[in-house]
């Protein structure tokens, strides 16, 4: 059986491997594989500061990586499945272990989406 994978740009794939290259970000993505969240549930997760995730998602959002959608005052992020380098990202989180116990462990601590 042969997979046809679409091919991308060499400086594409040296770009996104480079965003993707940060723990924080790569780790991110992993959790909106399956998860909407906000910034505020990064920031509890990550502990650091609003500034400091909103630009890691800055970076993600330009890239293509990931869309919004606002709610109210809240923004939710999650992984864009219309972007040309949805496969190619898809493909590169198949190797990194879940990250679901965070969301779980900020659940447990009544944290979960505190900004709704």
């Amino acid at each position: 059986m042969t997979f046809q994978h679409k091919t991308i740009e060499l400086e594409q794939a040296t770009s996104i491997m480079k965003l993707l290259g940060d723990k924080t970000r790569l780790t991110m993505m992993k959790m909106l594989q399956k998860n909407e969240c906000c910034v505020c549930e990064f920031t509890a997760i990550f502990q650091a500061s609003q500034p400091a995730i909103s630009q890691h998602l800055r970076k993600l959002k330009d890239a293509g990586l990931v869309k919004e959608k606002r709610n109210g005052q809240w923004i939710f992020y999650s992984l864009n499945r219309e972007s040309e380098m949805y496969e190619f990202v898809q493909n590169l989180l198949a190797f990194i272990p879940d990250q679901d116990q965070k969301l779980k462990d900020l659940e447990k601590q009544g944290l979960r989406i505190t900004c709704e």
